[in-house]
């Protein structure tokens, strides 16, 4: 028996995700890089790592938002990349930037639902996801539809928030998501709910070894986690295996 917990959904969940980040699209990455004091970007490199190890002709970047890892597999040389969201504004956002970057003919954005993505199996070599995967209304379900696509061999890389436990770390970054991260957020984006709903959502993500039994349920092999930056954020890899009939 897996010890993973039984899975659910949070219903209605997806539409409030929709609407949350359509209103905060003009300013996301603003409010990323200032929230971040530009540690994401260095997160998303070693993303990136793990992607070019796998030299992939074909990347899907789920949960794509305004592309930024998208482009950044663009300009390091991935030949396909296809990004999907849901909330058409993030995508304008990301599509201005690809257009900015003259990569259209390698970047693709389009709306797209993690749970039911729409590509046929085993269409790509490395699937992404960046900040994203807490959002999904079913995590059962889009973990499932991601080892769908993949290729056997293929790559699932997922970078997430992840909760510090060591003082006094785990202290300052429980103060910072209460009190700095809302208010901040609150004043430069106008939404009062997105940056209060962000550490919630941090708070009952299954972090470390209970996300890597998620991924083991929807049939990714070979899964690792570590831990960036005193464990404010971590990469989970797992592959699709060679072998795999599925």
């Amino acid at each position: 028996m897996s010890d993973i917990p039984p899975i659910g959904i949070v219903e209605g969940k997806k539409p409030h995700i929709e609407r949350m980040f359509n209103s905060i699209a003009p300013r996301y990455d603003v409010l990323n890089r200032m929230l971040s004091g530009g540690v994401d970007q260095q997160w998303r490199r070693v993303v990136m790592k793990e992607v070019l190890d796998s030299q992939p002709q074909r990347l899907l970047d789920v949960a794509t938002g305004t592309a930024d890892l998208a482009l950044m597999a663009a300009r390091k040389g991935v030949p396909q990349v296809i990004g999907v969201d849901i909330a058409d504004q993030m995508l304008e956002v990301g599509r201005r930037k690809v257009s900015k970057a003259d990569l259209d003919r390698r970047v693709e954005l389009l709306n797209g639902d993690a749970e039911k993505l729409p590509f046929s199996d085993r269409q790509f070599d490395v699937a992404t996801v960046a900040f994203g995967v807490r959002n999904f209304e079913d995590l059962a379900a889009g973990l499932r539809q991601i080892h769908r696509v993949l290729r056997p061999g293929g790559k699932l890389i997922v970078l997430e928030f992840s909760r510090p436990r060591v003082f006094p770390v785990k202290q300052l970054y429980a103060f910072y998501n209460r009190f700095i991260l809302p208010a901040v957020g609150r004043l430069v984006s106008g939404d009062s709910g997105a940056y209060t709903y962000l550490p919630e959502s941090i708070a009952v993500f299954p972090e470390g070894d209970e996300f890597l039994n998620w991924m083991e349920e929807a049939g990714f092999t070979q899964r690792k986690a570590w831990r960036l930056t005193f464990g404010i954020a971590s990469v989970y890899v797992g592959h699709r295996a060679a072998a795999s009939a599925k």
